[in-house]
């Protein structure tokens, strides 16, 4: 894993840093408060729920289990919240936890990767853990813009400037 552990490392660090969080950037920056913490229904949480969820899973999975921090999560309440909470502290919430995250790849021995960490009930891999904290906050990014594209019919613009329809 001499080359692929490194690799792996950067594009975690590609998709969390440089993709995902930026678009819930965008996206927050469109609801107003009442907005980030509407819910639909008693079956959906709000895109509030969401942030904090997200902030959840990573201090869990990445912080605490790769980071070797206790893990002080509390996952219920990142659901049960109602809000509302400004804006900008919701925001900070999730880029402290990104910043800690940051620290974490910088700290984190790509020859370690196959080694197990037990985290929320699972033996996981430090390979397993990064795609799980990738998959996981792109998929809750891709809810959170579904949600402002739904609620206010724009582009969010994620991809201006780009052909995607190009081939190769």
């Amino acid at each position: 894993m001499s080359e692929l552990g490194p690799a792996l490392i950067l594009e975690t660090r590609r998709r969390l840093h440089d993709e995902s969080l930026p678009r819930i950037r965008t996206c927050l920056s469109q609801l107003s408060v009442e907005e980030i913490w509407s819910r639909p229904n008693a079956e959906t949480v709000s895109v509030g729920n969401l942030v904090l969820h997200l902030a959840g899973n990573v201090r869990q999975y990445l912080i605490a289990a790769l980071g070797g921090v206790p893990d002080i999560r509390e996952r219920q309440a990142e659901f049960d919240a109602t809000g509302p909470m400004p804006t900008a502290e919701l925001l900070s919430r999730l880029e402290k936890t990104m910043e800690e995250a940051s620290g974490v790849l910088d700290r984190l021995d790509p020859s370690t990767l196959l080694q197990t960490h037990r985290v929320q009930g699972f033996v996981e891999s430090g390979l397993s853990i990064l795609v799980h904290v990738v998959e996981h906050f792109s998929y809750h990014t891709g809810q959170i813009a579904y949600v402002v594209k739904s609620r206010k019919n724009v582009d969010l613009g994620f991809y201006r400037g780009k052909n995607l329809n190009a081939k190769g």
